[in-house]
């Protein structure tokens, strides 16, 4: 039983000195009051679980102390009810402790478990505020590692470290307490071989803490290669170029470097377990042959030698604990210096307190003298975020100049161009994806700045040329655009934009779940599926930013055929690739660099002879060879 708790002893000291290996960064009284704050709703539960942590502490040095007055009772030859009555007390002590420990290890998940809910949701909720520029920046895997593992480290602030270093103080008090009141001698020997117990501990634990690190790197290599590998594009990608032997053996090469990590970190555990196991069985039969000799010398009682032989055990452990205590408290406020920091980024687009809804009735579309340019790196991401030293220092240049148009209400706007002309940065500026820098972006004659966002997400519809769709089945993709649609919308949507039959014909129907990113169904029935979400949204204002352009030409008149009736009586903003997709438009608004330089309808730009026409004839001549 004593090796037993001396292996268990040596194992926590190894994780105490392990985590010596993490992150020391210094942190400031700010993060202590945020901390504090998101403590506050914890702290009742906080309270009790320390004081069961400190009572449990106290139980655990009063059981050694008991066995030796056992063994006293014997010695002296005591009465058999004495001897029971104090192994009775040792039993109820066991079972207190025991319901103590189980009552408060519901306690620290109680709490651990609220402090995660806590802060995912609320890096959660930010996020979600955050710009698109700051998605087009970030790494999703470093954004989502501040959900999961440094959501999980800041806990353990809270459920382990310091209820730890409580108890581990009582524990320490009580334990010397009594071990100098029964000897000081035989204290001053175990104190003097603590060094032997700890250092080994700093040094190894901090060889396994840079083995963790190296095989937490692998880890995550290999992680990244399956990642990318798994996924549909992925393994498209690498069926039309990769080499399976090479991918195989690329693999391997990452997954032997993991298993011979693995095995070089148990036999430093090993290693390291058998020789503290060692120190401490020395430890005790020092305290055995010490102990032993002041009680046949008779200066000290035979239950005393088995009381200290006993508290040996809970002297090391709190004692080394307490050494990498300041280490661990680091290591845990390291992770809620990762989500404050996250939760420092301020997003660029807010709804003001007293926004309003877009007026009622028919809906126009306004761009008043507009001017914008991306917002720079430093505004809206972080270089560990973005996984790279320093943020890149470019961006703010403009990218649309004095941009002025008028939709009004059912008509048709079409934006034509060269690629990357500011046409896409211009639908997206309607539905307040970014704000303007200069001048206005109006709906029924409202700056969208003075809307609300829910009303603005009512309004205004949007259509991408990727047909985005979740890894959930079909209803739920439709779903989104209205959580409260009945089956019959459902089935109406998909009739208006031409995929009734195909939905039917599935054998799960509605229920079928489309794949990662929509792609277990062909472009042209994912674009078709995102037309049935917006019909089914019914926005006044559809923008459509080519929404064909990577479709074949079947693809293209089953789409067209959908778009038609999504555009039916709506005002519209279409960017178009094809032109011959936007020669009914109302007007017709010719875009580069970020500057309307023609306007008017198809035939007035045929007409004039401009730009429109010349990237007109450009794709029809380059058309008729395949049409003949």
């Amino acid at each position: 039983m004593v090796r037993m708790d001396m292996e268990m002893t040596a194992w926590r000291s190894l994780r105490s000195a392990a985590s010596a290996g993490g992150d020391r960064r210094p942190f400031g009284p700010a993060t202590l009051r945020r901390i504090g704050r998101f403590a506050r709703p914890h702290r009742p539960k906080l309270v009790l679980f320390l004081l069961l942590s400190t009572v449990t502490a106290a139980l655990a040095v009063a059981t050694p102390v008991l066995a030796g007055s056992v063994v006293d009772a014997i010695v002296g030859g005591e009465r058999v009810q004495t001897v029971v009555a104090l192994a009775v007390l040792i039993a109820v002590l066991a079972v207190a402790e025991a319901a103590l420990g189980l009552a408060g290890r519901w306690l620290s998940a109680r709490i651990g478990e609220g402090l995660i809910l806590d802060l995912r949701t609320a890096v959660y909720d930010h996020i979600q505020r955050m710009p698109i520029a700051f998605f087009t920046r970030t790494r999703t895997g470093a954004l989502v590692s501040r959900l999961g593992n440094d959501v999980i480290g800041a806990q353990r602030a809270f459920s382990s470290t310091l209820p730890g270093v409580v108890g581990n103080l009582v524990t320490l008090v009580l334990t010397l307490a009594v071990m100098v009141r029964l000897s000081w001698q035989i204290t001053a020997l175990a104190l003097v071989l603590l060094p032997v117990f700890v250092l080994p501990a700093r040094l190894m634990g901090a060889r396994l803490a840079r083995l963790e690190r190296e095989a937490a790197a692998c880890n995550a290599a290999m992680n990244t290669q399956m990642t990318e590998r798994f996924s549909a594009p992925g393994a498209t990608l690498i069926k039309l170029f990769g080499r399976p032997e090479r991918e195989s053996a690329e693999f391997a090469a990452r997954a032997r470097r993991v298993a011979d990590i693995g095995v070089r970190t148990a036999m430093v555990q090993t290693t390291f377990i058998t020789a503290l196991t060692l120190v401490s069985t020395l430890a005790l039969a020092l305290v055995y042959g010490l102990g032993g000799f002041y009680a046949l010398r008779g200066a000290l009682d035979a239950g005393a030698v088995v009381t200290l032989a006993l508290l040996l055990t809970r002297l090391y452990a709190p004692l080394t604990a307490l050494a990498g205590a300041r280490v661990e408290v680091m290591g845990a406020l390291v992770g809620f210096e990762r989500i404050f920091e996250v939760l420092d980024l301020e997003p660029l687009i807010t709804e003001r307190p007293d926004a309003r809804a877009v007026p009622a009735g028919p809906v126009s579309v306004e761009f008043d003298r507009v001017s914008f340019g991306y917002p720079p790196a430093d505004r809206i991401s972080l270089a560990s975020l973005e996984e790279v030293a320093a943020l890149d220092a470019r961006g703010g240049e403009r990218v649309l100049h004095q941009v002025s148009f008028r939709a009004e209400p059912g008509q048709m706007v079409a934006l034509v161009g060269s690629s990357g002309a500011g046409k896409s940065t211009i639908a997206q500026l309607v539905p307040r994806l970014y704000d303007v820098d200069e001048g206005a972006v109006r709906l029924s004659g409202v700056d969208v700045r003075e809307l609300t966002f829910e009303s603005i997400r009512q309004t205004v519809g949007m259509v991408t040329q990727d047909g985005h769709l979740f890894h959930t089945t079909i209803r739920e993709n439709l779903l989104l655009a209205r959580p409260d649609a009945t089956e019959e919308e459902l089935w109406e949507a998909l009739r208006r934009a031409r995929l009734h039959k195909l939905v039917a014909g599935l054998p799960d129907g509605l229920d079928t779940v489309v794949g990662e990113r929509g792609y277990r169904l062909s472009g042209g029935q994912r674009q078709r599926l995102t037309i049935a979400r917006l019909l089914l949204a019914r926005p006044q204002v559809v923008i459509l930013d080519e929404a064909t352009a990577h479709l074949d030409s079947t693809s293209e008149a089953a789409v067209q055929e959908a778009l038609a009736e999504a555009l039916h009586g709506r005002t519209a903003i279409v960017i178009a690739h094809r032109l011959s997709t936007i020669r009914a438009a109302d007007q017709i608004l010719v875009v580069e660099g970020g500057r309307i330089v023609e306007r008017g309808t198809h035939e007035e730009l045929l007409a004039a002879g401009g730009r429109y026409k010349e990237l007109h004839d450009t794709q029809f001549e380059q058309s008729a060879p395949a049409a003949a």
